[in-house]
């Protein structure tokens, strides 16, 4: 019997690597839509996974449903799946114009657009932080003065991901600057600026993410996952740890919010990514949803701590067959991420841990001798490693040390600007 083939949209990335090679080991002939830049990146591995691929033009979303429609088609590709938070509306799209299991294109836009998320989660009744689309310096100052906007409160851009331009504004006059990094903050496959950006109120407590997969309207949640981040005004995500287990009143408070939102973006059949914040008063507020699996290995957590196959269920939720969500294992696992004290010249990182026992991903992304950028967003890691094991406590205080013992240093970096100057480099296309 021949599998029907499936059509990953950007298979870039750990997480769209493992769901090609889950797809090709079952059987199923994998294809890819990329761009021609992106596909040129992908390494010989990877290539080899592939049946075949075909370059769209992401940013003519229109023309690459219709041109992808005629392309999956042709080759007999009844799924389509995505990892990429830029491509998620595109797929919902494509879904219904194939007729397989999707999430609602009428709603997709809530589940990647940050003002229309906003919007739909206001009137779906979910709570969240209350937020206002500003397009101009009017805007902005009329935001600013809405008494429930509030202070401290968070600029960030309206289509941004990956914490991206995001900044949490603590006195008066950081609003202007918060305001140019959000409209610096282009996204993936931007075919121009956008000016709009969010201004929200800030909602304290502690942050969690929510993983959940949703068949047939009917959601299951894997996973709560603790969020480790910096402090100040970008808070960037240093880790990951999961399953985190909550008090039962103020889980199924959780759960009913996240179900709220997952409805209310137009979750029908995939996997959501929910970001949440929860208060001293287990108030739970949900700050962003995503489409999508989450990124920053939480798959592969998922996958050592409960023992779910998170990329077989994806696929089985693809192609409209029964998903196994059912945890076979009842570990922690986590994830530390490798970031620079400083903006600069890579000159060296050492103390890297390698792949062991309980050590099951380590991730190396910066090269010496490259520049590298103090945090500002999740694209500034060096690198990342994931450990596992059956005590949480253990687990935590292992990777901490493991964390402790790498070395970085990261000298200046200037460049030249004429005679007798310099200046600092720019780390706009720094590729980590």
């Amino acid at each position: 019997m021949t599998l029907p083939g499936v059509l990953l949209l950007d298979a870039a990335g750990p997480e769209a690597s493992a769901l090609a090679t889950a797809a090709a080991a079952r059987g199923h002939a994998v294809h890819t839509a990329a761009t021609a830049r992106a596909f040129e990146g992908y390494g010989p591995e990877l290539k080899n996974l592939l049946v075949g691929h075909t370059v769209s033009d992401f940013t003519r979303s229109g023309q690459a449903v219709q041109e992808l429609a005629v392309y999956a088609r042709r080759h007999g590709l009844r799924a389509v799946l995505t990892v990429n938070e830029y491509l998620t509306e595109l797929a919902a799209h494509l879904c219904a114009e194939l007729e397989v299991p999707g999430n609602d294109p009428a709603r997709a836009r809530a589940a990647r657009d940050k003002a229309a998320m906003a919007e739909a989660f206001t009137a779906a009744g979910v709570h969240t932080p209350y937020t206002v689309l500003v397009r101009d310096e009017d805007g902005l100052r009329a935001a600013l003065a809405d008494s429930r906007v509030g202070f401290p409160y968070v600029i960030k851009p309206a289509a941004g991901a990956g914490s991206a331009g995001v900044t949490v504004v603590s006195s008066p006059a950081g609003a202007a600057a918060a305001a140019d990094a959000a409209r610096r903050a282009a996204g993936m496959y931007a075919s121009g600026s956008d000016p709009r950006i969010l201004v929200q109120a800030y909602a304290a407590g502690t942050e969690y993410s929510v993983e959940s997969l949703t068949q047939d309207g009917t959601t299951t949640h894997l996973a709560v996952t603790r969020k480790h981040l910096t402090g100040g005004a970008k808070r960037i995500e240093t880790g990951h740890s999961l399953p985190v287990r909550l008090p039962q009143a103020v889980q199924a408070a959780v759960y009913r919010e996240v179900e709220t939102a997952i409805r209310a973006a137009g979750i029908r059949h995939g996997a959501s990514h929910t970001e949440i914040m929860i208060g001293d008063g287990g108030q739970c507020s949900v700050i962003e949803i995503g489409a999508r699996l989450a990124a920053g290995q939480i798959g592969l957590l998922i996958q050592h701590a409960l023992g779910i196959d998170v990329w077989a269920a994806l696929l089985d939720v693809a192609l409209g067959r029964p998903a196994a969500l059912t945890p076979i294992a009842h570990g922690h696992a986590t994830v530390r991420f490798v970031t620079s004290p400083r903006t600069g010249r890579l000159t060296s990182l050492s103390g890297f841990p390698t792949v062991g026992p309980g050590v099951p991903f380590v991730r190396r992304r910066a090269q010496v001798g490259g520049l590298v950028q103090e945090p500002e967003a999740n694209t500034h890691r060096l690198g990342s490693f994931v450990v596992t094991g059956p005590d949480a406590d253990d687990v935590e205080e292992r990777a901490d040390t493991l964390l402790r013992q790498i070395r970085i240093h990261v000298e200046p970096h200037t460049t030249p600007r004429g005679p007798g100057q310099v200046r600092p480099a720019s780390t706009s296309a720094i590729a980590l």
